[in-house]
């Protein structure tokens, strides 16, 4: 791919649920959400493309545990070479903000703010998007040498092309 179809890491986002005050001291679940955010090229390029570029991109080989970015191809708690661009599945709106609220409420709900916190970290870029997309199922082969090590793990791309950003949204748990 050339250059010109390279993403720009912009910034990153970390909302841990710990951080906030849940009833009777219980509830957190060990939850948190990770957001990079990435410049979409001068030329943006069709979603494919992007997701591509976001594969390829560095930022992309963390495997979420605390010990951040890894030369080795590892993503999450799969090898990273096992996901392509037809790996993530197009999703809507209300499917997306399902997904991420479900798993954030874990059957005792969100205390206010940070209920208040996810409406404007996380479902407010998932509206914004004009294309979101959900990593699917992979086979268990795709797993790495240590992985899985979430309980849950859900990751959506959005691609916001008005605002020109890419977020790779993760929402996990340990």
């Amino acid at each position: 791919m050339p250059s010109t179809h390279a993403l720009t890491h912009a910034d990153s986002l970390f909302i841990n649920f710990r951080d906030f005050a849940f009833p009777d001291g219980r509830g957190h679940g060990y939850r948190w959400v990770d957001m990079k955010r990435f410049h979409l090229p001068p030329d943006t390029p069709d979603d494919r493309h992007l997701l591509i570029a976001l594969l390829a991109h560095p930022e992309f080989r963390d495997t979420y545990d605390g010990a951040g970015l890894w030369l080795e191809p590892r993503h999450g708690q799969w090898w990273a070479d096992r996901i392509t661009p037809d790996t993530y599945l197009p999703i809507d709106e209300v499917t997306a903000t399902v997904v991420i609220s479900s798993w954030a409420a874990d059957g005792v709900g969100v205390p206010t703010d940070l209920d208040e916190r996810l409406q404007e970290a996380v479902y407010a870029p998932i509206r914004r998007a004009t294309s979101r997309y959900v990593l699917g199922d992979l086979p268990e082969e795709a797993h790495h040498d240590y992985g899985p090590i979430h309980g849950e793990f859900h990751e959506l791309v959005l691609v916001d092309r008005p605002e020109g950003v890419l977020t790779l949204l993760v929402a996990a748990d340990d």
